[in-house]
């Protein structure tokens, strides 16, 4: 089993500033869904489920305050890996979502539109990220050991469409919230996927994503 979920709120998610490859901290609130996501997993090991038995995590900062919290209860490390990292926002990291659609709006219009074929200044494309994904995806198949990845919101998303067959032209299409976790199973030497989006552990904790630069 592998439970996929993307990092906790951050600083940053809540004011609508374009992350990428920059650190931004986790919110009061980003804290608390970690948290609850480490619950979730203590729990279920209480009463007999399977749970990770391996963390991995983005190298940045809001990914891994979110994994060492289900990894500390679980007794487990958290390992780090590159593929996992954002998408490269280029030179809209560290802008906001509204100045942006200002003062970009032929790029901003295009990323909401036609996500597919937006090459971002100084980053990269949807493409790149895919590709990342399908890498580090192909080391899971390899492997055998329930295992937690924390990542970030265009990564989920990409898997999500990998994962369905589906184009990157159906990027906005997919549900991906804070903390919250997609259930992919091994089968036959693949991934498949079992359920897209789970919150249920997150009760009254879940964040309002559109109002998120992503």
């Amino acid at each position: 089993m592998i439970w996929l979920a993307r990092h906790g709120e951050t600083t940053w998610n809540v004011t609508g500033r374009y992350q990428g490859r920059l650190e931004s901290e986790l919110s009061e609130l980003g804290v608390r869904q970690g948290l609850a996501l480490a619950r979730h997993f203590s729990q279920g090991r209480e009463g007999g489920e399977v749970v990770p038995e391996r963390v991995v995590s983005s190298p940045l900062s809001r990914c891994t305050a979110t994994a060492l919290m289900s990894a500390d209860r679980l007794g487990l490390g958290v390992e780090t890996d590159e593929r996992l990292i954002e998408i490269a926002h280029g030179s809209w990291e560290g802008r906001y979502r509204d100045e942006l659609a200002a003062n970009d709006p032929d790029r901003y219009r295009m990323w909401r539109n036609d996500p597919a074929h937006v090459a971002f200044d100084g980053g990269e494309t949807l493409a790149a990220v895919l590709a990342r994904w399908r890498s580090f995806a192909s080391d899971l198949i390899a492997r055998s050991e329930p295992t937690l990845v924390v990542t970030h919101d265009a990564v989920v998303r990409c898997a999500l469409l990998d994962l369905r067959d589906r184009a990157l032209d159906d990027f906005w299409k997919t549900r991906v919230e804070n903390a919250a976790f997609a259930l992919i199973e091994r089968a036959g030497g693949r991934l498949r996927l079992v359920e897209e989006c789970v919150y249920a552990h997150l009760e009254d904790l879940r964040a309002d994503v559109s109002e998120q630069a992503l």
